[in-house]
């Protein structure tokens, strides 16, 4: 698609601009209008100077109206309509006086007395400053309702934003806890190449996280790259009981979704499907281009939908002898965020796997980024690995 060499703005993106230029073409027509009247009635073509100094008299007793109506625009409604209903008929009345003082010049020898000439004057002059006073207020009516509604969509997208920012920022120290206490453990275990390594990798994925905004979005090959750091983190804990299998369609990497959006998903299978089985559980992630529509999901081979734990799963809440043990943020997290993200234009939906087990399927629509818009790649978070490794040993040591 070829860009336009000018970028169109609005109209009334100045408004003082579109005031002058709105007088100008508003007058320039009335004074056209009338000189063709008068010419086709049969006038000299020395009236048409008459039509000139009505038109510049109408102009300028129109600015002084403008000055006026800007102060009362914004007050009551009583107010702004009973001051303007006193103004008016005083200003058509100038008006019409000093038409027909120089019609009266031009026209010496006329029999027609001034007052005659003013009751002429005065329905013309009246109809053309009412029409006046009524474009002015409604256009500055329409432009006030237009400022209002951009300010609504600018404090929505604003509380959007911090929306997401405060979901994205659940997940860091829901996250942190897990792995800190993991790595605790096997400081305490005096395993110190184990911790090392664990500190080595969340340090990496740290890294990643924060180089990302938290209302940003990254595309499918990003967010699959991060969630396998994050999985090499879980991994050390549970070993050969985590196995995870990865789909992802290739017309599908280049789409975007908001980040670490399938982190805790991932994290949740791992707390109820891995975990508390002795031989572990599998996690396959699939990622996949229908249509206009991403769709990823997230499955585990563990309990299903009807299991107990999975009722707590669902609830976000697990409990131990009937005591409350932690509150789960992921899939009500996720939820949140895309409904924040998409609005109704999503879907998110839980169901049993086909290999049994639990699985969360989500479509959004498809969208790439701009080109002119470099995607900020992964080399950076993970090459930053070989630093974090000198940190980690310096702290373990």
């Amino acid at each position: 698609m070829v860009a336009l060499p000018i970028e169109p703005t609005p109209f009334f993106a100045n408004k003082n601009q579109a005031f002058w230029r709105l007088q100008a073409l508003g007058w320039s027509g009335a004074m056209l209008l009338r000189a063709m009247s008068s010419i086709a009635g049969g006038q000299a073509w020395s009236f048409l100077v008459l039509v000139l100094i009505e038109a510049v008299t109408g102009f300028s007793i129109s600015l002084i109206l403008a000055v006026i109506y800007r102060q009362l625009i914004h007050r009551r409604a009583l107010i702004t309509w009973g001051i303007t209903s006193l103004v008016l008929p005083v200003a058509v009345a100038v008006y019409a006086f000093i038409d027909a003082w120089v019609i009266g010049l031009y026209r010496s020898d006329a029999s027609s007395g001034f007052a005659q000439l003013l009751l002429g004057v005065f329905y013309i002059d009246g109809t053309l400053l009412i029409s006046w006073s009524a474009l002015y207020y409604a256009i500055n009516f329409y432009v006030q309702i237009e400022e209002q509604n951009d300010q609504m969509i600018q404090l929505e997208t604003q509380a959007t934003q911090a929306q997401l920012a405060m979901l994205r920022y659940q997940l860091n120290p829901h996250f942190l806890f897990n792995t800190l206490n993991s790595i605790s453990t096997l400081v305490l275990l005096k395993q110190t190449e184990a911790a090392n390594a664990m500190l080595t990798r969340l340090s990496s994925f740290l890294r990643y996280t924060l180089a990302n905004e938290p209302e940003g979005r990254v595309t499918v090959a990003q967010e699959i790259e991060t969630l396998k750091l994050y999985l090499d983190i879980e991994r050390m804990r549970f070993e050969e009981r985590l196995r995870t299998t990865f789909h992802v369609d290739d017309e599908a990497k280049p789409g975007l979704l908001p980040s670490l959006l399938l982190q805790p998903l991932v994290e949740n299978a791992i707390k109820y499907a891995v975990s508390p089985q002795e031989a572990g559980a599998d996690i396959t992630i699939t990622a996949q281009l229908i249509g206009s529509t991403l769709r990823i999901s997230v499955s585990d081979t563990g309990p299903g939908l009807q299991s107990t734990a999975t009722s707590n799963r669902l609830s976000g809440v697990t409990f131990d002898g009937g005591e409350q043990v932690s509150t789960g943020v992921g899939l009500a997290n996720t939820r949140d965020r895309l409904a924040q993200a998409y609005g109704e234009s999503h879907r998110f939906e839980i169901l049993d796997a086909p290999e049994g087990g639990f699985a969360v399927t989500i479509e959004i629509p498809f969208e790439r980024r701009e080109p002119i818009a470099a995607a900020p790649a992964m080399t950076p978070a993970l090459s930053g690995a070989s630093d974090s490794a000198r940190l980690a040993t310096g702290m373990a040591r």
